[in-house]
């Protein structure tokens, strides 16, 4: 029997009306879309073509952009795209309610809560989560059943090794906020949701502050954070832009390695050495001084520059994780992502940027007219190359950067739990002093210190 795929990401199945279900709009619904014929889409994401690059080449690095936040930049996408129907409350608000909202709320890490999943959660702690341990005792894996299965709110964040145990230090990193609160003498009523708002609204700070510069740069950040979005205009529901999800979004494919260093002594490939789905090891534990810069001694091993371009192992995916597929090109997740901006029926690059009245690239920018290209270019495809031609790779274009800062913010703005709506004037908390910022290395430091000490005390 063929194991199913493991994350939407690599599901072929679609829907061509998805923007039309609750979830899922239009950013720019006005917009014609790209005619294009699947086979000139196959052609040009198929392993063996100009988007293939089988090494992880010194010129493909990009410094600036540690490889850890391809791992973040994965989270984040789960948790926004999660299929929700559940119970959520805030620590102040003394909110409950239904929800279906695409709101960065952290679901994925938290399910339905310790009443409504309580296999995630420590029985002899309920407010704190359930950690596994690899075969050295260590509780260095996400706690799984007897066959290996991940038992997360989101199963999905297991399809890598690495993602797994990014999943796992923000569950350490709750576990570290439970002591926190119950430090500063929460009520025991009150200590779980109040450490659960404490992570979310952390997490959003680093997603907005630090994530968001990095990716779409510094200047167009801190313009949306500050202005909110121009272009985004949610009903009366937010939703997830199919021109985010199923494009923009998926730039971070272009920037994963074809191996990692996960610690001093082990480095992996990613498919099939990291493939999802069974335990850690101790031999693969991830050091993420290798992954954030965490110490000045070592320098992290970088991402790769966003480009029209991907590791050979993502063009070429197993069957385990994508199936049985009588067309090759099937197994290519270029070609995936090409054939869903098709099956969504989404606008060409040119089109975005003509109506967000940014330069437009130009068919020599573009470089598709030497393999025969007609038509205007995927909208995928664009912003990867729009990354590359005017940000050397660094970072999101006008067209990806206005997209992808828009949605992100815009959707921490809707959210009436979020820091952003529920207390404007906060500020991060798990800081040495009030000037210092909270980055995912703050993040790190803190759940490993109180980790740590959990440990010594058992």
């Amino acid at each position: 029997m063929t194991a199913q795929p493991q994350s939407c990401v690599l599901d072929i199945h679609l829907k061509a009306d998805l923007a039309n279900t609750s979830k899922y709009g239009r950013m720019f619904p006005t917009l014609p879309t790209l005619q294009v014929q699947e086979p000139d889409l196959l052609a040009l994401g198929k392993a063996g073509a100009a988007i293939d690059v089988a090494s992880d080449a010194p010129a493909m690095d990009n410094p600036r952009i540690p490889a850890g936040f391809t791992m973040l930049g994965h989270f984040i996408a789960h948790d926004l795209t999660a299929d929700r129907s559940l119970l959520r409350h805030h620590a102040n608000l003394r909110v409950v309610r239904n929800f279906r909202e695409p709101y960065l709320d952290l679901e994925a890490l938290y399910g339905s809560g310790p009443s409504g999943a309580p296999y995630l959660y420590d029985a002899n702690d309920p407010d704190k989560f359930l950690l596994g341990k690899n075969d050295a005792g260590e509780e260095d894996d996400v706690p799984r059943n007897r066959q290996g299965r991940a038992l997360l709110g989101d199963a999905r964040n297991d399809v890598h090794g690495i993602l797994a145990q990014f999943h796992l230090l923000l569950l350490k990193f709750h576990n570290a906020a439970v002591d926190e609160v119950r430090a500063q003498g929460a009520a025991p009523s009150d200590v779980f949701s109040q450490a659960q708002r404490n992570v979310r609204w952390h997490v959003q700070w680093i997603v907005l502050h630090q994530y968001l510069p990095l990716i779409v740069g510094a200047e167009l950040a801190s313009e949306v954070r500050e202005k909110g979005p121009q272009h985004l205009r949610f009903g009366p529901h937010p939703f997830i832009p199919v021109e985010f999800s199923d494009a923009a979004y998926r730039f971070g494919h272009s920037q994963i390695r074809s191996f990692y260093r996960l610690n001093a002594t082990k480095t992996e490939s990613i498919i099939p050495g990291l493939q999802g789905g069974k335990a850690i090891p101790a031999s693969a534990v991830v050091d993420w001084r290798y992954f954030f810069q965490l110490d000045n001694d070592v320098v992290p091993q970088a991402s790769r520059r966003i480009a029209p371009t991907m590791a050979h192992a993502l063009l070429d995916l197993p069957e385990t994780m994508v199936g049985a597929a009588e067309v090759p090109e099937y197994h290519s997740l270029a070609c995936r992502d090409l054939l869903r901006g098709r099956a969504l029926n989404l606008p060409s690059g040119e089109a975005v940027a003509r109506f967000l009245g940014v330069p437009v690239l130009t068919s020599e920018q573009i470089q598709l007219d030497r393999f025969g290209w007609r038509n205007e270019t995927p909208l995928w495809y664009y912003i990867l190359r729009e990354a590359e031609v005017l940000a050397n790779g660094q970072h999101l274009g006008p067209v990806g950067g206005r997209i992808v800062a828009e949605v992100l913010v815009g959707l921490i703005d809707d959210d009436p739990l979020s820091y952003r709506k529920a207390d404007p004037n906060w500020t991060p908390a798990f800081v040495r002093s009030a000037s210092d910022d909270f980055t995912i290395e703050t993040l790190i430091r803190f759940a490993k210190l109180a980790h740590a000490g959990t440990r010594s005390r058992n």
